[in-house]
């Protein structure tokens, strides 16, 4: 008898972990689908050539139509604009090209009359060298003189001034620039105009963090921090009062000024990083705990996994909600099959923290489309994986309509990571302004963007088809599957539902979603041949399917039926199919 009890009390436990998430509610953003906006090619109201936050704002009920819970933009800050608004001179004030802090309220206003939010991309790492604050502190302004990184140079053999050490920026060649006013150089991990802030100066940290409630309390839902395993470098003092230098990758073929060449042991990911997200997300909640409406922090770190996900935060010490998951653009390209997916999605889903939501981004302003990365056919399947996964996606402009890069010529370019180069040729490689082109409303002048008679990047080719009028006019369009799919999403599978994944074969990816009696299937061909495949393999699929949602070349629409146990799938048909009950 006291076994069989046993057993009894084992089962319900194990039911209950099954079902655990029957009665959580979950906060605003858990489920969110939000939207990356680079506000210079969105919309633009004035007619300069450069998009603008009044342009959003005429644009929300698109987003909202969309089924978009809330909006990120790029940093609107002022700013000189060499790497257009990752180098800010003042964190108080919006840019003069934008609009106003004005313009800005509106635009929060607009949005949360259609119950949404607004996000700002906000850069902790460093500031303008045009900054007021460098400018004080290059002239060893006893307040400012310790909110750079500053370090002495050496001379060498032939008497010559050389930097401190071997660190090399990001965007190439030395991480270190002299200042004859301090005879000093300061840090720049990023371009010779952004000098880095020194997070080991508590009274920086400190203004940091009231920037950061000044902005919240002006009622955006919160802030999107960039580059965060960068704030903080090695502590000099541990290593005899100097910086040291990096040791060599070892890599062929990679000039010794190229940001490859070393590892970056001494300047990225450091563990006291984690402990400053960890400051900046108490900021957070001084203010959320005043509504109770939650101010939200996204992480961005280009790192490994493991590193990623201790941005979540550990034990008693909160991180950020939303550390930004990049496995389905670092981890997968043109010659990934369902094997990479299944590998980079549930390795995502492994480390994670177990009570923790996951979250998806197929494409950032600084990472090649998904037509152009993949092929333009797989983007359905793409936005089938960002919104149909378990938890928060994260969609950049123009995904849903399934934009491609644009071509931006030698002579046009802007990206300050291209022009570094001074190679008309191969700048190509590392130019960011392909995935920055305008976006794409109409067939008309711009592609409905702009009055301009020239705008700030060119528009790619091919507008004259793929934009917002056509796509939401066609019958059939990656707009109608995108539209489906944020539609499907609020279903309490995909809000509420397991998950478990396959690898079918190399071509074919598949997922099951489901809650109680209501199950799904994900599935899509990412190879280019036909395949029969049998969802069988998954527990309790089986007889027949209803298709919900289809890939825009799929000769199935809602309502279709196939067979669990064979199911043909064209090259690059990616399907929704759900148990009939």
């Amino acid at each position: 008898m006291i076994l069989r009890c046993t057993l009894l009390v084992f089962y319900a436990i194990s039911a209950l972990g099954r079902y655990e998430n029957i009665n959580m509610k979950l906060d605003w953003w858990e489920t969110a689908v939000f939207y990356q906006i680079y506000v210079r090619s969105f919309m633009d109201s004035d007619g300069d050539g450069v998009g603008d936050i009044n342009g959003i704002t005429s644009r929300v009920q698109y987003l909202k139509d969309l089924g978009v819970d809330a909006m990120i933009l790029s940093p609107v800050f002022k700013s000189p604009m060499y790497d257009f608004g990752f180098d800010v001179t003042d964190y108080y004030n919006i840019h003069h090209e934008y609009g106003t802090t004005e313009d800005l309220e509106n635009l929060v206003k607009k949005a949360e009359e259609l119950h949404m939010k607004v996000i700002l991309d906000f850069v902790p790492n460093h500031t303008s060298n045009d900054s007021d604050w460098f400018v004080k502190s290059s002239q060893k302004d006893e307040y400012y003189s310790d909110w750079y990184v500053w370090e002495d140079g050496h001379l060498d053999v032939n008497g010559l001034r050389r930097p401190p050490n071997n660190w090399l920026s990001f965007f190439g060649k030395s991480a270190w620039t002299y200042v004859p006013s301090r005879d000093q150089f300061y840090l720049h991990q990023f371009g010779d105009s952004e000098p880095d802030l020194n997070y080991r100066n508590p009274v920086l940290v400190e203004e940091i963090k009231t920037l950061m409630k000044y902005w919240l309390e002006k009622g955006v839902a919160g802030l999107r921090l960039s580059s965060v395993n960068y704030l903080v470098e090695a502590d000099k003092d541990l290593y005899g009062g100097h910086y040291p230098d990096e040791l060599t990758t070892g890599k062929r073929g990679v000039e010794s000024e190229n940001y490859n060449y070393l590892e970056h042991i001494y300047t990225k990911d450091q563990d006291e990083n984690y402990d400053m997200v960890s400051q900046f997300r108490e900021a957070f909640d001084s203010i959320t705990i005043r509504d109770n409406v939650t101010r939200v922090l996204m992480t961005e770190a280009c790192t490994s996994v493991k590193k990623a996900v201790k941005y979540y935060g550990e034990g008693v010490h909160s991180g950020a909600q939303i550390p930004l998951n990049f496995a389905l653009t670092k981890d997968l390209g043109k010659e990934s099959d369902a094997r990479d997916i299944k590998y980079a999605v549930d390795r995502w889903l492994t480390y994670k923290p177990l009570k923790k939501p996951a979250n998806w981004v197929t494409g950032t302003q600084d990472k090649s489309r998904v037509a152009s990365r993949f092929r333009p056919e797989l983007v359905d399947a793409f936005n089938m994986l960002l919104l149909l996964l378990p938890g928060i996606a994260i969609t950049y402009m123009g995904e849903e309509l399934g934009m491609v890069n644009g071509f931006v010529p030698w002579s046009e370019t802007r990206d300050p990571l291209a022009c570094g180069t001074d190679d008309p040729v191969n700048f190509i490689e590392v130019t960011r302004d392909p995935i920055r082109t305008p976006f794409q409303w109409t067939n008309g002048k711009n592609a409905g963007f702009s009055d301009a008679d020239k705008t700030w990047l060119p528009v790619a080719e091919g507008y004259e088809h793929n934009n917002v009028a056509n796509e939401k006019a066609a019958a059939r369009s990656h707009y109608q599957v995108y539209r489906s799919l944020t539609g499907l999403r609020a279903r309490p599978a995909f809000r509420l539902g397991r998950y478990e994944s396959l690898a079918l074969n190399n071509d074919i990816f598949a997922f099951k979603r489901w809650y109680n009696d209501d199950a799904y299937v994900v599935v899509m061909n990412v190879g280019k041949v036909y395949q029969v495949v049998n969802l069988t393999a998954f527990d309790l699929i089986f007889g027949q399917l209803e298709v919900e949602v289809s890939s825009v070349l799929s000769s199935r629409t809602y309502g279709d039926t196939v067979q669990a146990n064979y199911l043909d799938l064209a090259a690059d048909e990616a399907l929704v199919v759900r148990m009939q009950v």
